[in-house]
């Protein structure tokens, strides 16, 4: 029996699932490690902690499914994107990592543009501008601020290419991850030389870009021997998180949208040919589909937001008082709400926000309060706000003329079916789930079993694994709710974000 891996190195955890051929799943597993915020909206963490979730994952998976070291064929990696493991000669880690959500690198991003000749000339260069997210910035923030770190670098590697290192001793990436470091040329699937020399950065520091199918290493022996594999085991380029979710959802062909609520929120798009927003307000990546590119918009704070309602808010319901669920009691509590939360708003910017504002001084916010609402309105109110946020993002699609035919929702709150409904009815469109749950975990497996020869490409692979079990129609009544509120919600930002400045600036 041939199997095949996919580790999900996510921020709140790891994923590890084995899939033999054919796309059934065989055993899966998770492991938990912390986020660490050592000042307002910074956000770091320990890459140890990452390998540690791996190595304890992989050997959970490997027992549960009875699997003899040998049949372990391939191994697909997925990471939370943007993040930057500064190492040192001897493959030291420098300092914590630096995530996609954090938002130290205003001045970094500015000095970007600056050096590239302007926005526009940026965009032309990777088809991005510069976000605060991104890891170049990052790179650069390590050069102004932390010199003596910056003096010992010898290598900046994404989230799950650390991994890559740590099993196959390769300094390597794929183009998908890659896009969001803001150094790819995205339409040529290389290192921008030209961004490059302006920002005196040497493309020494950075890895090996390969498609996402390819065989970037084998494991190593100490690798093996740790994971309970072998060294004929090969570790393919699997994806950006986003990417990933993308291939695990079956987005890649044109037409389909993958709606992902997890901690962020995100808009995937496949398109066929490089299409850039001039404005920059979607980014533009490559997909995980040989020689395809994606468009997608995101939002910081999705599930998220409900996450921290239910941490910092609603300690009565994680006291254990209760048997249930704290987010069932609150769903049941949002059902007994009606659309539009009875004018209540949410702006769901705990970290700033990316799509498509671009403004890392964004803050969260309750509109709208009354006397008479609930702590189910609240919740409800949680839940509308993600949807507009991410709205903001299909709209820009939609402007750009890229064809939206079907809404696939994915991550932890598309297991609401309340949560699902608000989104066909705010995004006006069905909404469906498909036949594994597993996202980017499943989509770098069946990355790692095409690298290893079981499918011809990633479209195959698929098609023979992927249907579309269940559809969410678009309530008529809410929906006409929804477009009313949806122009209030857009305009409450512009409103505000000259107080979110300044708000910004008595904070630090």
């Amino acid at each position: 029996m041939s199997i095949y891996l996919g580790i999900d190195i996510g921020t709140s955890g790891t994923k590890t699932i084995a899939i033999r051929e054919g796309g059934e799943i065989l055993a899966e597993s998770s492991a938990t490690y912390p986020l660490h915020h050592p000042k307002p909206m910074w956000s770091e963490q320990d890459p140890d902690d990452w390998w540690s979730a791996v190595v304890k994952t992989v050997r959970r998976v490997v027992k549960e499914a009875k699997a003899r070291p040998g049949e372990v064929k391939a191994i697909g990696l997925s990471g939370q994107m943007h993040g930057s493991v500064f190492l040192d000669k001897q493959d030291q880690v420098i300092r914590p990592a630096l995530l996609w959500n954090d938002q130290r690198t205003a001045k970094e991003c500015a000095e970007i543009e600056q050096r590239a000749g302007g926005r526009a000339k940026l965009i032309k260069m990777v088809a991005n501008p510069a976000l605060t997210g991104f890891t170049a910035p990052k790179i650069l923030w390590l050069r102004n601020n932390e010199p003596r770190n910056y003096a010992r670098l010898a290598k900046v590697l994404l989230p799950k290419d650390d991994v890559r290192r740590r099993l196959t001793g390769e300094y390597a990436t794929e183009v998908s991850d890659a896009s969001g470091m803001l150094l790819l040329d995205v339409s040529k699937r290389a290192w921008s030389k030209p961004l490059l020399s302006k920002l005196e950065l040497d493309e020494s520091l950075l890895g090996t870009v390969y498609e996402s199918e390819e065989v970037t290493g084998t494991l190593t022996a100490e690798a093996a021997k740790l994971l309970g594999l072998t060294t004929d085991c090969v570790v393919v380029g699997g994806a950006g998180d986003c990417a990933a979710n993308a291939v695990g959802n079956g987005v890649v062909k044109q037409g389909i949208l993958a709606s992902s609520l997890g901690t962020s929120g995100v808009m995937f798009v496949h398109s066929d040919d490089v299409a850039i927003d001039p404005e920059g307000r979607l980014h533009t990546f490559c997909h995980a589909v040989r020689g395809k590119w994606h468009m997608m918009g995101v939002t910081l704070c999705a599930a998220g937001t409900l996450e921290w309602f239910v941490q910092r808010l609603c300690a009565d319901l994680r006291s254990g008082r209760g048997k249930q669920d704290p987010y069932s009691v609150l769903t049941a509590e949002a059902l007994d709400t009606s659309p539009g939360s009875e004018g209540l708003f949410t702006l769901p910017y705990l970290a700033g926000e990316r799509t498509p504002h671009a403004d890392p001084n964004a803050r969260g916010c309750f509109i709208g309060m009354t006397l008479r609402h609930t702590r189910g309105h609240l919740t409800r109110s949680i839940m509308e706000g993600v949807a507009y946020s991410l709205r903001d993002s299909l709209e820009i699609i939609s402007d750009l003329g890229v064809p939206v035919r079907q809404i696939r929702a994915g991550g932890g709150g598309a297991k609401s079916a309340l949560w699902r409904q608000i989104q066909a009815d705010v995004f006006g469109k069905k909404v469906v789930t498909i036949n594994a749950e597993q996202g980017p975990a499943y989509g770098v497996a069946l990355l790692a079993a095409t690298g290893a020869g079981a499918y011809k490409n990633i479209q195959e692979a698929c098609a023979a694994t992927i249907q579309v079990v269940h559809e969410t129609a678009v309530d008529r009544k809410a929906a006409k709710i929804y477009n009313e509120a949806f122009p209030v919600y857009q305009g409450l930002y512009q409103s505000l974000k000259n107080d979110f400045q300044r708000i910004s600036e008595l904070s630090q």
